[in-house]
């Protein structure tokens, strides 16, 4: 009896969160056409909303679809605010001035992923570093350190299949979140439960989004150069192609 109560509590909690997502003004016609699509689809509706995206090893990784349990330019959001409020809470007013780069790679949703989090910072009052277009992880990581930001976020999913995306967080070291930032981070995240509290991007606070150029790049290209042993081997190879 106690666990078809329980069964029962658990349905009417994904199905109330599904609801939701259709029937509030802030989310877009778009994802409420996919969600629409879904309906009395059961299975479908609770693999997409029985629990938020988790926040772990550093960062979100999920399908790109609409839902709590999915990515999306809203869990995308909600992980953004999660992590300004870490900094916001947790670093100087200095520090939090240094702000965070954010990188993305090339699959379906990276650029408009790497949008999202830019705003969001920049709603937060947190300055956000973004490049034009897709750049690898290790230029991101040395970016950061470049531009002495505080943390960095790269947009990518890895060796995960098509269908996937991902956010990554790294700190000010270049290197990814240790355990207990992460922790605190996913605490954050953890404690935002209403989308439509999350900071949009205004004309006051648009001018914190900063695009970098092609110097970034020159720095990083020069940077790994001359961590070269024996250029001359390397000279004499290039020739060869």
């Amino acid at each position: 009896m106690e666990c078809t109560k329980q069964r029962e509590i658990e349905i009417n909690d994904y199905v109330r969160q599904y609801e939701e997502w259709l029937n509030n003004s802030y989310f877009d016609e778009n994802t409420k056409n996919e969600l629409r699509k879904i309906e009395g689809d059961k299975k479908e509706i609770e693999d997409r909303f029985y629990k938020d995206l988790e926040f772990g090893t550093a960062g979100l990784r999920g399908v790109i679809a609409a839902g709590r349990n999915r990515i999306n330019i809203y869990t995308v959001r909600r992980a953004t605010f999660g992590l300004a409020n870490y900094i916001i809470k947790n670093t100087t007013e200095e520090e939090k001035n240094r702000g965070v780069v954010i990188a993305h790679d090339n699959r379906h949703m990276s650029r408009e992923f790497c949008i999202e989090t830019a705003n969001t910072l920049a709603a937060c009052g947190i300055k956000a570093y973004i490049f034009d277009s897709l750049r690898t992880t290790p230029e991101l990581s040395f970016a950061v350190r470049n531009l002495n930001a505080i943390s960095g976020v790269v947009i990518t999913a890895s060796h995960n299949p098509t269908e996937y995306n991902g956010y990554k967080v790294y700190w000010e070291d270049g290197a990814q979140v240790m355990p207990h930032i992460a922790s605190a981070i996913t605490e954050e995240i953890n404690s935002i439960h209403d989308y439509s509290i999350i900071p949009t991007l205004t004309e006051e606070n648009k001018n914190l989004v900063i695009m970098l150029d092609e110097k970034e790049d020159t720095n990083f290209i020069e940077a790994v150069k001359s961590q070269i042993i024996r250029p001359e081997l390397v000279k004499k190879c290039w020739k060869r192609f």
